[in-house]
């Protein structure tokens, strides 16, 4: 995710570059009536500011929106420097350089502890928006991973979304055959690698064993003698098959979205918030999500379903009472509705009043029966085993490095970090 680099980093994109992404943000400010707000959430973020700026009158939300690899790679330079916003998206956990407990651990964040909405946030969503105790993550939406079809292609070539790992393959071979390939990979962006691969391991690893990750932290298990290895090899399999279109690896985030969105592939593997985006290029398609298979027993396939990124507070925030403003409307029930709505999640707090996106059935019928597992690298104990997992998986479809020594390089990541 090459030469080891930060989690979802394929190049070093300037601070200036970063912020003139999108929007207007000038991080200098000192007006109490200016807020300064960095996202990745594009196509979404924007309308909740406008909603926010609503019901504020005499307010202003200065935001940049970027992709999550540029965003990552900027931010604790931004906030070591002190030129960061006052507001900031922030990953669940540990998994990446702008999670939780990277941020907080150094003193980034501020402490959102006595927020009212912190303590109605999920038992399985505390542990991932706090370090230590205290909240400091935001985490407004619920997300899933896998098979994002595009019905009217689906449609068009005569073909049904797969349930079982023998139907999968056939299904890409079919599609192959029909000219229009399976699903779109964006692997040129490499935070985009790990989607298929967690997609197989929900249902290879954790239906077996919900307990793998205390295990793994016990030193009782390992990604290399572990299903992670079968998860891998049939990633591989998949790309062998013709499940991709060519050169995943020189097709972006973006183009990935233009092949699923306008029927040049018939899906795309995913998060459900790239359905949102999809809608965006083409918003007479329809969307919907599914389970990747990863075996031929559709009982015990399981799905990646976790806290999505959330907003956390610049502990130097120069507009501090803004922020916080901000973040209680993001966690009020008309804020969440509003990103639940555009970005296709669902709300992380019960009762908010919120309907959930038909093309999110499936996701939330996993989520009532017991069936996801978080991200995998929300609870790994360092960011780095993401940081050279994704740079590995890139290397795997240039032929640099082999399954083999990319999960052994993981587990001496994951050990170090212990």
């Amino acid at each position: 995710m090459k030469a080891r680099k930060g989690a979802m980093l394929v190049a070093a994109i300037t601070a200036t570059a970063m912020i003139a992404a999108c929007g207007s943000g000038d991080n200098g400010s000192t007006d109490n009536s200016t807020l300064t707000l960095a996202s990745v959430d594009q196509g979404s973020i924007e309308q909740v500011v406008k909603a926010f700026e609503a019901a504020n009158p005499g307010v202003k939300v200065n935001y940049t929106t970027s992709s999550a690899d540029q965003y990552q790679q900027q931010i604790r330079t931004q906030l070591a420097s002190g030129t960061a916003p006052d507001v900031m998206t922030v990953w669940p956990g540990n998994g990446n350089p702008g999670a939780t407990y990277v941020l907080a651990k150094p003193g980034y964040l501020l402490d959102l502890s006595d927020q009212p909405w912190a303590s109605k946030l999920p038992a399985g969503l505390q542990g991932v928006a706090q370090y230590e105790g205290k909240t400091y993550n935001a985490v407004f939406g619920v997300n899933g991973i896998g098979a994002v079809y595009n019905q009217q292609a689906l449609d068009k070539a005569g073909l049904t979304a797969p349930s079982t790992w023998t139907e999968l393959l056939a299904f890409c071979r079919s599609a192959a055959a029909k000219g229009t390939p399976a699903f779109a990979l964006g692997n040129q962006d490499n935070w985009v690698t790990q989607l298929v691969l967690y997609s197989l391991v929900a249902t290879l690893v954790y239906s077996k064993d919900k307990d793998f990750d205390k295990k793994m932290a016990a030193g009782q298990a390992t990604f290399a003698s572990s299903e992670w290895a079968a998860a891998l090899n049939k990633y591989i399999e998949m790309d062998k098959t013709g499940c991709f279109q060519k050169n995943p690896l020189g097709t972006s985030y973006e183009a990935s979205q233009e092949l699923a969105a306008n029927g040049k592939t018939l899906g795309i593997v995913q998060g459900n918030w790239v359905i949102a985006l999809l809608k965006g290029k083409n918003p007479n398609g329809t969307f919907v999500l599914k389970p990747l298979p990863a075996n031929d027993d559709p009982a015990s396939t399981f799905m990646p379903g976790a806290a999505g990124a959330g907003y956390g507070v610049n502990a130097k925030a120069k507009n501090k009472d803004l922020a916080l403003k901000f973040v209680s409307f993001v966690m009020s029930p008309e804020g969440m509705a509003v990103f639940n709505k555009a970005q296709g999640s669902l709300p992380a707090l019960s009762g908010v009043g919120a309907t959930a996106d038909p093309s999110l059935a499936e996701l939330t019928k996993f989520i009532n029966e017991g069936r996801t597992v978080p991200f995998m690298d929300q609870l790994w104990p360092t960011a780095k085993v993401q940081q050279n997992m994704l740079s590995g998986l890139q290397e795997i479809f240039s032929g640099q490095t082999t399954p083999d020594k990319l999960l052994a390089e993981m587990d001496a990541d994951y050990k170090a970090g212990l």
